[in-house]
């Protein structure tokens, strides 16, 4: 399930970003990240670490980058970027995320970033340099918070 339902540790969160925009995306890749909630270039959902999961991210790897989020970065990323109609207190909801969706939590289940700062290398697919398309593990939380 996207957003973060049914795991207990909130440790165990992938977040995906969309880096590439709308021209020349296969229509099964587009259906896959309209479904996964990435319809605009640089937004970001957060999704668990399951077996499912992980084989959406292969489909969709050439178009968005992906990475484990440590606790201060998705607190960061909830105080600045979640969209909610009443105030929201990052602390808790970061707490109780593990046991409810962003949904439940009366946030928007995906946020939009802004262009990185100094620039992004997203047109590199060389093993030497890859740029930041696919996964880039704990190096994706620099990623957000030059987007934020």
């Amino acid at each position: 399930m996207y957003g973060g339902a049914g795991k207990d540790q909130h440790d165990e969160m992938i977040v995906v970003i969309r880096i590439s925009g709308l021209v020349e995306v296969p229509s099964d890749v587009q259906e896959t990240l309209f479904r996964m909630r990435l319809r605009r270039k640089y937004s970001a959902v957060l999704i668990n670490d399951t077996p499912e999961n992980k084989k959406l991210l292969q489909k969709v790897r050439n178009f968005v980058a992906f990475g484990t989020i440590t606790k201060e970065t998705l607190h960061d990323l909830i105080a600045k970027r979640a969209v909610s109609p009443k105030k929201v207190n990052a602390a808790e909801v970061v707490e109780q995320l593990g046991k409810k969706d962003l949904a439940d939590l009366g946030i928007k289940p995906f946020f939009r970033l802004h262009p990185p700062r100094g620039g992004i290398n997203s047109k590199a697919h060389f093993p030497i340099k890859k740029g930041v398309l696919g996964d880039n593990k704990e190096s994706i939380n620099a990623l957000i918070r030059r987007m934020l």
